[in-house]
């Protein structure tokens, strides 16, 4: 079943993580939005991890490492 995520234009935030700019809020958004038609559960911890690689505070090895230690592969 869908449901809604907190998403904050104004504070350039969603589920509480900020963004650097609202095209990269809404592209974000607009892109989890849609894997949770899939069934994706998206959490604070995912989205701030997410942000932490694309702004470039941790590499693709470590972003890929802490990936395999949330889901477990």
């Amino acid at each position: 079943m869908y449901r809604t995520i907190e998403i904050d234009r104004n504070n350039l935030t969603l589920m509480g993580v900020k963004f650097s700019d609202l095209k990269s809020l809404e592209s974000t958004a607009n892109a989890i939005g849609t894997n949770m038609f899939e069934g994706f559960e998206p959490t604070k911890e995912l989205i701030q991890l997410y942000v932490d690689w694309k702004t470039g505070l941790i590499s693709e090895a470590d972003f890929l490492t802490n990936l395999y230690t949330i889901y477990g592969k």
